[in-house]
C-alpha cells in the first residue's frame, strides 16, 4: 500500500496549496482508498506487535479528503429519501461476505470494514474508516465511529455508542479489543482503549479525561499518551465520587466516576456470552 499512501499524501499538500487538488487523480485515489478499507487491507489505526496502537495519519487524511472533494448525491429508494457523499456511499454487502445484516434501518458506510461472522441488528450504524472484526455483534441502536477499531467477539449492546475520533489525523480512534462485552447505554469517546475481555457494564460512559477507579487493584487510570485504557479483563460499573469543595459538601453533590469492581473470572464469563442460538 506504499503507492497508494504517496498518492494520498501528495494530493492532500495539494488540496492545501492555492487552486486545490484536482478531482480526477483525487477521487481516483479516495476510491483505491475505499476499495482497500473495505476490504480489511488498510486500517485507520493497527495494534503493534508489544499491543500499543498506531495511528495510520494517511488513512484519516485519505478520508477527509475524500469529504473534501465528495459531492452530494440522491441514493434515495422509493420510501427512503437518501443524500450524501458520492465517495461514501452504502457499503455493498453481497451473501458471500458472510454479514448478517438483519432488516429494519441498519446501515454501513463504504469505507468500513466488516468481518465474516459480524451479526448486525437494526437499527445500528458502522461509520466510514471503521474496522468491525469476526463474530462481533453491533446491537440495535449501537453505533460504531468513524475510525473505530473493534475487536473479535465483542459484543455491543443495544444503544452502545463507540465514537470514533476521525480529526486530529494523529490521534488514535477509539479502540475495543478482542472479547470485550460493552453494556447498553455505554459509551466510548475520544479515543479510548479497552483491552482484551474487559466487561463494560451498562450505562459506563469512558473518555480521555475521565477518571478509572481501581477497587481491586487500589489505583487510578488516567489518562496516557491521550488515551484512558481499561485494563485487560476489568469489569467496570457505573460510581460515582464526592465532590471535595465546601460548595460541594454543602449540596452533596457527586460526580460520575466508573469503578472496577474486579476482573473476569468464570461467573464473569458465565454471564456475558454471546448466544450460539442467536447466530
Amino acid at each position: 500500500m506504499t503507492d497508494l499512501k504517496d498518492r494520498i499524501e501528495s494530493l492532500v499538500a495539494q488540496s492545501q496549496e492555492p487552486g486545490g487538488v484536482s478531482r480526477g487523480p483525487a477521487g481516483d485515489a479516495v476510491a483505491d482508498l475505499v476499495r482497500a478499507l473495505n476490504a480489511g487491507d488498510v486500517r485507520a489505526a493497527e495494534p503493534t506487535a508489544d499491543g500499543t496502537w498506531t495511528t495510520n495519519e494517511w488513512v484519516k487524511e485519505g478520508i477527509l479528503l475524500g469529504f473534501q472533494i465528495g459531492r452530494t448525491v440522491d441514493y434515495s429508494s422509493e420510501q427512503f429519501p437518501f443524500y450524501d457523499k458520492n465517495t461514501f456511499p452504502v457499503k455493498p454487502l453481497r451473501k458471500a461476505d458472510n454479514v448478517r445484516l438483519v432488516p429494519g434501518g441498519s446501515s454501513i458506510r463504504s469505507g468500513a470494514y466488516v468481518a465474516p461472522g459480524v451479526v448486525c441488528m437494526p437499527p445500528m450504524y458502522v461509520n466510514v474508516g471503521a474496522y468491525v472484526d469476526e463474530e462481533t455483534m453491533v446491537d440495535s441502536h449501537a453505533l460504531v465511529g468513524s475510525c473505530a477499531q473493534i475487536g473479535k467477539r465483542v459484543h455491543l449492546s443495544a444503544a452502545a455508542q463507540v465514537g470514533g475520533v476521525l480529526e486530529p489525523v494523529h490521534a488514535t480512534p477509539v479502540v475495543v479489543e478482542d472479547d470485550v462485552f460493552v453494556g447498553g447505554n455505554a459509551g466510548l469517546y475520544e479515543g479510548c482503549i479497552v483491552r482484551e475481555g474487559a466487561v463494560l457494564a451498562a450505562g459506563v460512559t469512558l473518555t480521555s479525561s475521565t477518571r478509572l477507579y481501581d477497587l481491586a487493584e487500589e489505583t487510578v487510570h488516567t489518562t496516557s499518551d491521550g488515551s484512558l485504557e481499561v485494563p485487560a479483563g476489568a469489569v467496570v460499573i457505573p460510581g460515582s465520587r464526592a465532590v471535595d469543595s465546601d460548595f460541594g459538601r454543602k449540596h452533596g453533590l457527586s460526580l460520575s466516576a466508573p469503578i472496577i469492581v474486579k476482573y473476569r473470572d468464570a461467573d464473569t464469563d458465565a454471564a456475558t456470552v454471546l448466544e450460539d442460538a442467536l447466530r
